[in-house]
């Protein structure tokens, strides 16, 4: 069964106190959705249009997984924390099969 990942890659964080907050509630969200972090303000290199800010990489068993702990109400929590504490590219990718 292929992994799903989120990948999220911060264009700007215009309120870093909604960032702490979103933080505190997203954690634990993600590890009760199964996810486990593999990357968080790693150095970045950043090609063509990308920028060299904030990236997190974070892995679930399945893309099922990570979709379904996108949606889940602890996750939905963080995200109502955040608001629009920063801009942001998010994505859910389905891995490549074993």
């Amino acid at each position: 069964m292929a992994k799903g990942y989120w990948v999220s890659a911060y264009r700007t964080i215009v309120h870093p106190e909604k960032l702490a907050a979103y933080n505190e509630l997203a954690a634990p969200a993600v590890a009760a959705g199964g996810g486990r972090l593999l990357a968080i303000d790693s150095r970045v290199v950043a090609h063509d249009a990308g920028i060299a800010e904030r990236t997190i990489l974070i892995e679930f068993d399945s893309f099922e997984q990570a979709v379904a702990a996108h949606a889940s109400d602890a996750y939905q929590k963080a995200l109502a924390a955040l608001a629009d504490g920063v801009e942001r590219d998010f994505r859910i990718v389905e891995g490549l099969d074993d």
